[in-house]
């Protein structure tokens, strides 16, 4: 009986062990990994000065690829190439506002990963702002307008921080992201455009590979 019980937890200690071992190899914190996501921001402006109109939030589009690099089991950094509208939408007593801006988001994230399922993150973006479309409604006239930017009062080079979780299903990930300009938009102040910084909100639905 002893040796039966000794023969028993023998199996059950390679069993174990065998489990951990593929675990460990199979641990994506210690793989280089490439991914796609896309998904949604809900974003809106903050830091307005000398404007009539309470500005709300609006949503947009947010897609790009990302590249996982392990520093090690828990660290890491993971930059990012995101196309990404932000925005909002404005209204007076007889008008409505809505601004939509396509940004080239480029953040580099530190990544700190306690478990295989979750990621958080945190660092600096750079955006570049590629185009602008405003839309103005009043009961006496509409007005829709496109920009490419060639007024140079108008900042296209802007650094912000964004912070955030991953939840990770395997190759599958989840990501909820918060994210805010450092700089306004106004490049020297002297733009009629109102003067603001945005803010948003992104969730998104990545695969890496």
């Amino acid at each position: 009986m002893e040796i039966m019980k000794k023969i028993v937890f023998i199996i059950v200690a390679i069993f174990c062990l065998t489990i951990n071992s593929i675990a460990q190899e199979n641990d994506y914190r210690k793989k280089l990994l490439f991914g796609v996501k896309a998904g949604a921001n809900y974003s809106n402006i903050y830091d307005e000065q000398s404007q009539d109109f309470n500005a709300d939030p609006k949503y947009g589009l947010a897609a790009g690829a990302f590249l996982s690099i392990p520093i090690g089991r828990y660290l890491g950094v993971q930059p990012e190439v995101l196309f990404s509208q932000k925005g909002f939408y404005a209204s007076g007593s007889n008008y409505s506002f809505a601004r939509t801006t396509n940004y080239l988001d480029v953040p580099l994230l530190v990544a700190f990963k306690p478990a295989e399922f979750l990621t958080i993150l945190g660092g600096p973006q750079y955006s570049y702002l590629m185009k602008q479309n405003d839309r103005f409604d009043s009961p006496l006239i509409n007005i829709e307008q496109q920009q490419e930017f060639e007024n140079d009062n108008i900042r296209k080079n802007i650094l912000c921080f964004v912070g955030g979780v991953d939840f990770n299903l395997r190759r599958f990930v989840f990501g909820a992201r918060a994210g805010w300009d450092v700089q306004h938009n106004n490049g020297d102040g002297t733009s009629y455009n109102p003067r603001y910084k945005n803010v948003w909100y992104q969730g998104t639905i990545g695969l890496r590979f």
